[in-house]
Order: C-alpha cells, then sequence, then structure tokens
C-alpha cells in the first residue's frame, strides 16, 4: 500500500473498467480514463487525518485501493476497498484491510469500533468482512441505488476489544477457512 498519485490513473482505468469488477460499485460504466483521473485527484484531495486512502499496488501495478474514514466525535471509523478482478481470491482485501484496522487502533487510541458494508450481492466482498473478525449487525434495506436499482447494504462492525482479543493469524491460514 502506499499513498496515490496522478500517475495511477492508467491502471486504475485499466482494471475499473472491468463490468464485472463496477458490478457492486456505484461508478461509471463504462470507465474510463478521465473517471479514473478524476477518481486518483479526488483522492489526492482528501484529508489524510480523516480520510486516509492507498493505492493497492502488486509488480508495480496499482490494483486496488483502500481508505478509511474516521468520524473521530463518535470514535469511529469506517473501511472501503476495492480490488481488481484479476487479484480476487488471492487474499489481497483481506490482507490489506487487516493492516489499515490495526493501524488504525494503534495510532488512534480513543477509536472505539472500526465497520464496513457490502452490497448483499456481493459474496465475496461479504467474506473478506468476516474472515477480518467483524460482526455482521445489520441489513439496510434499499440504502442507496447503483444504476437506477435499489441495493441492500450489509454492515460489519468490529470492536477495538475484540480486535485486540482475535487470536493472531496469517492471511494464509485465514483464507484456508471457508466462510
Amino acid at each position: 500500500m502506499r499513498p496515490h498519485c496522478e500517475a495511477d490513473a492508467a491502471d486504475v482505468a485499466r482494471f475499473a473498467d472491468d463490468p464485472e469488477w463496477a458490478r457492486y460499485l456505484p461508478v461509471p460504466s463504462p470507465y474510463g480514463l478521465a473517471d479514473a483521473k478524476a477518481f486518483v485527484a479526488a483522492q489526492l484531495g482528501l484529508d489524510a487525518i480523516q480520510h486516509p486512502s492507498w493505492a493497492v499496488e502488486v509488480d508495480e501495478a496499482v490494483v486496488g485501493g483502500i481508505n478509511c474514514r474516521f468520524f473521530f466525535e463518535h470514535q469511529l471509523g469506517e473501511i472501503g476497498y476495492s480490488i481488481a478482478r484479476s487479484r480476487w481470491g488471492q487474499g489481497l482485501a483481506t490482507e490489506v484491510a487487516t493492516a489499515i484496522i490495526q493501524q488504525a487502533f494503534t495510532v488512534h487510541r480513543d477509536l472505539q469500533r472500526i465497520r464496513a458494508m457490502a452490497d448483499s450481492r456481493n459474496v465475496a466482498s461479504l467474506r473478506v468482512l468476516q474472515k477480518l473478525g467483524m460482526t455482521r449487525e445489520g441489513v439496510l434495506r434499499r440504502n442507496r441505488v447503483v444504476r437506477g436499482a435499489g441495493i441492500d447494504e450489509v454492515w460489519f462492525g468490529v470492536l477495538r476489544d475484540e480486535w485486540a482479543g482475535r487470536p493472531l493469524v496469517s492471511v494464509e491460514e485465514v483464507n484456508k477457512h471457508d466462510y
């Protein structure tokens, strides 16, 4: 993981133009270079304290991203992530999300909870959240509209003491389990 840079736009456009990648995301489809440039510019414009964002890079190519938005007044963080379809099923989302959650709880001592949401149809993303040790907390029915369709969101969360008390295992070990 590393901070985004303007040069990331070409890689983002390459993986984000995949309709299968975009299926559960509120992004333009088709997704062009102009969309990728706007996305990267938006990431560069985020407040790094309130809403840090990182590019996920493998073999010198950007293959996804992850961010954590903090609501300090509520002692709450919220993560979001996306990985290129060519890297699905390799444990990458679980690995980077684990690192971000660990860092968030380490750096922000008052942080009590981290939450995340996934489209209810996105089984792979729901599995990632389970692998992270997050608890499924509820479903918000038709909570947002993506490409004209009402989408049910499944919300997960992990509390500081739950995170601290979880057994430490490698990403490889986590990925052996069928959730």
